[in-house]
């Protein structure tokens, strides 16, 4: 058992123990979003939409995100991230069983929309945790949470695999996965990092939203060229390789999955890494992957090098996000919780902005070279790491 104080958290744990909940808690997450994204597919197919009209709806999630972003920072510093997590990963679930429940265009855009602002509240509840038990660690251990995300991607993308195979509808395919999860969630939420929250009384009013500052900002557009490179990935990986790959109906799922396992690999490797070369090395290598890969698979968009393509994207974005969290966690002029939320508002423009600029260039040019378009990105991570200060001192 560890006591520490760290800001206004007053932790007396198990450290294993809590760095399995908050883990555990990520893969809850990561598979209940793999779930929805493993049937885009079939659901664009059953509800007869166009790439440029499908692609508008899927602005609905990222919009209730980035609404919500603000507000989750605020109720994250005011309650404590365990409590919003004891009401937002239920209602995330619900939101998931309500996509499998959709019947036209406009109510997948509305089940999205609270899909995005429940899913919004989960991160930056999940995201303040791992600041805390990376703190509590004393070294990096941020990258192997999301890797832990990126397992449950893995395992959603198969249980998907088999669930299209047998021709299990996607709401009962939902149902399963939400069981899952809440079998989870029971077990290890009592062991999940408890905070001190702040009722106001001798706080100074914050604003909900805090502008960025040189730093956070900084961190900010790295966070959207990846989180824009990862949004292409979820959404249309599986499109990609129906449309432009050609891949048979079975092997339609194969971009995402070997997107996902090397995402996972990637993560599961950071913190190593991380230790060896330095976050702005590694990081600026994770730019010339994403790139390199996307580029790849538009000028040869066949099964076999699509597929090496998508896991060298995979293995690209693995260590930007978890790394532009975890410094910007590290900030000590506010509060996790809303230093978090102020980066991801900055960072998640790039999955409000990705998909639906994918679907909007696809109707014009084709989904092929779209997806150059996004390569772009990669390029800029590479040069503007380079010019963050808060990673000049790690090599």
């Amino acid at each position: 058992m560890t006591g520490i104080a760290l800001g206004n958290m007053e932790l007396a744990i198990d450290k294993k123990r809590a760095r399995l909940a908050v883990s555990l808690v990520y893969f809850c997450m990561g598979l209940a979003f793999a779930s929805w994204a493993s049937r885009i597919p079939d659901i664009k197919t059953t509800l007869q939409l166009s790439d440029g009209v499908f692609g508008s709806i899927l602005f609905a999630l990222p919009v209730g995100q980035f609404l919500m972003m603000p507000f989750s920072g605020k109720l994250v510093t005011r309650f404590g991230s365990h409590n919003v997590l004891k009401f937002a990963l239920p209602a995330y679930t619900f939101a998931l069983s309500g996509i499998g429940l959709v019947q036209a265009g406009w109510q997948l855009a509305g089940v999205l929309f609270l899909f995005g602002i429940f899913g919004n509240m989960c991160n930056i509840s999940v995201n303040t945790q791992g600041v805390a038990a990376e703190r509590l660690y004393g070294r990096p251990i941020m990258a192997s949470f999301h890797g832990g995300w990126s397992l449950a991607g893995f395992t959603g993308a198969l249980i998907g695999l088999v669930m299209v195979n047998l021709k299990v509808a996607p709401f009962w395919h939902f149902v399963v996965i939400i069981l899952i999860v809440w079998g989870i969630v029971k077990i290890n939420y009592p062991y999940l990092l408890r905070s001190e929250a702040h009722k106001g009384k001798n706080e100074p009013r914050r604003k909900f939203f805090m502008k960025p500052d040189g730093i956070l900002l900084q961190l900010g557009i790295i966070g959207f060229f990846s989180m824009a490179s990862e949004g292409a990935m979820f959404d249309w990986s599986g499109v990609y390789f129906k449309d432009v790959v050609k891949a048979p109906d079975s092997l339609v799922i194969l971009g995402y999955t070997s997107f996902m396992i090397m995402m996972a690999t990637g993560r599961f490797l950071a913190d190593y890494l991380i230790s060896k070369i330095g976050r702005k090395r590694l990081m600026r290598i994770c730019g010339i992957m994403i790139s390199g890969g996307l580029f790849t698979s538009v000028i040869f968009p066949y099964l076999i090098p699509s597929t090496i393509a998508f896991m060298m994207v995979g293995l690209g974005v693995s260590s930007i996000v978890p790394t532009v969290y975890s410094t910007a966690g590290k900030q000590h002029k506010i509060p996790p919780g809303i230093a978090l939320a102020t980066v991801s508002s900055v960072s998640f423009l790039g999955f409000l902005m990705g998909p639906p600029l994918i679907g909007f260039i696809a109707e014009a040019f084709g989904l092929r070279y779209s997806y150059a378009v996004i390569g772009v990105f990669g390029i800029g991570i590479t040069l503007l790491v380079a010019k963050v200060k808060a990673l000049q001192s790690e090599g």
